[in-house]
């Protein structure tokens, strides 16, 4: 069974459409409730929950992380940026699991992979402090040999995929090259002991050719569920997402 991880950042995201400015995360008249969303996902069959604390709060905000932390039936994936504040944070709040991302403050969504082989020093130093912890650590890298060997160097227990090149190529010819590296990138990630999850732009199309990625774990999908969800509710999308990842 491939694990199913559900990404509800774009819940928080038209939450603080329009109350951003309140400076409020939850109460009153406050919707939607991004932990109300996950324990909804849970149930219809999520396997965890993953959020992103970016730097400036564009969505998620450090109130609803620790709710989710207080939620013994959530399994909560923290993805953060490699700073000294955000491990300090992830340290005090000790999620199951932290996936490290790269962060560019204008855009719009997670872009591309980490650098990893770039930031060597500050992605062992992280690795170090969350296995100290009891914290699983995820390295969100591109498909790249370079990446997946220092990342296995490094200590990392699993490295999470990064599927936007294929999933913004699957309508043209690159979609069998961009698909053939995914593979080669979980096959030699697998060979190096690491634990293969894989994100970012997978759908209800193409999670079909998606799920039969060599050593596959999890997945971690997001926007097209809660896009889902506006015409079948929460509990739906997530049970079809399911069903189409463990056919």
């Amino acid at each position: 069974m491939i694990l199913l991880g559900v990404n509800i950042d774009h819940g928080a995201t038209l939450r603080q459409a329009r109350y951003r400015e309140g400076g409020g995360a939850e109460g009153g008249n406050v919707e939607p409730d991004p932990v109300a969303i996950a324990e909804r996902a849970v149930k219809a069959g999520a396997d965890g929950i993953t959020v992103h604390l970016r730097e400036d709060r564009r969505h998620i905000q450090d109130r609803d992380v620790w709710r989710l932390r207080e939620l013994p039936s959530i399994r909560l994936n923290l993805e953060m940026a490699c700073t000294r504040d955000m491990v300090d944070l992830a340290l005090k709040v000790k999620p199951q699991a932290v996936c490290v991302v790269p962060e560019n403050r204008t855009e719009v969504t997670t872009e591309g992979g980490l650098d990893v082989v770039g930031g060597r020093d500050r992605v062992k130093a992280c690795i170090a402090a969350m296995k100290a912890a009891g914290i699983e650590t995820s390295l969100f890298i591109d498909p790249d040999d370079g990446q997946i060997e220092l990342s296995a160097e490094l200590g990392a227990p699993v490295v999470e995929l990064h599927t936007g090149a294929y999933s913004s190529a699957y309508y043209t010819h690159r979609r069998v090259i961009e698909f053939q590296r995914l593979k080669a990138g979980a096959a030699r990630a697998a060979g190096r002991g690491l634990k293969v999850n894989a994100g970012h732009g997978i759908n209800y199309v193409n999670i079909a050719e998606v799920r039969t990625l060599p050593s596959l774990n999890e997945l971690n999908i997001g926007h097209s569920i809660l896009s889902r969800a506006l015409f079948t509710g929460i509990d739906e999308a997530v049970r079809e997402m399911k069903a189409r990842l463990n056919p």
